[in-house]
């Protein structure tokens, strides 16, 4: 089942119940896949892959605005966000725990025979797609960082 169908269904399931938050977060995420799907020169049905980028694009625009929300004190709109947030989560794979990602990274950098903090283009273009909704972009560029520069 691709993602769109599980969303639909989701969608359903959510206007039965009538969990307004919940309708809002999968409208909003069938609207991303959608606008993806129409845009000019793409293919019907997205891959895998693309699914993971428009979810983990969506999560990541979620917990930006929720950290704006908080510093701003708006708590109203923060607590929308997080409620985004957590339908979306449900979609993606479940996070790497730093151990993982660690010894994901490290990995890739045997694997691309990086050695010092010049080879970080290369490892973060390897990782990137390896660990792509697997773990945060950042998580992984902090950690290749460390681990280069150890």
């Amino acid at each position: 089942m691709s993602l769109k169908q599980k969303i639909e269904s989701e969608i359903k399931s959510a206007m039965i119940a009538k969990d307004k938050s919940r309708l809002t977060a999968l409208r909003a995420v069938k609207s991303l896949i959608l606008l993806e799907e129409t845009k000019g020169g793409a293919k019907a049905d997205l891959s895998a892959e693309d699914e993971m980028k428009l979810l983990t694009k969506a999560a990541k625009q979620r917990k930006d605005s929720a950290d704006i929300y908080e510093q701003q004190g708006r708590f109203d709109l923060l607590e929308v966000e997080m409620a985004e947030l957590k339908v979306i989560q449900e979609f993606l794979p479940e996070a790497m725990s730093d151990e993982e990602l660690t010894q994901a990274i490290q990995d890739i950098i045997a694997q691309t025979g990086a050695s010092s903090p010049k080879d970080m283009g290369k490892v973060m273009g390897v990782a990137s797609k390896q660990l792509a909704g697997k773990a945060d972009g950042k998580a992984i560029a902090d950690k290749v960082k460390t681990l280069l520069n150890s």
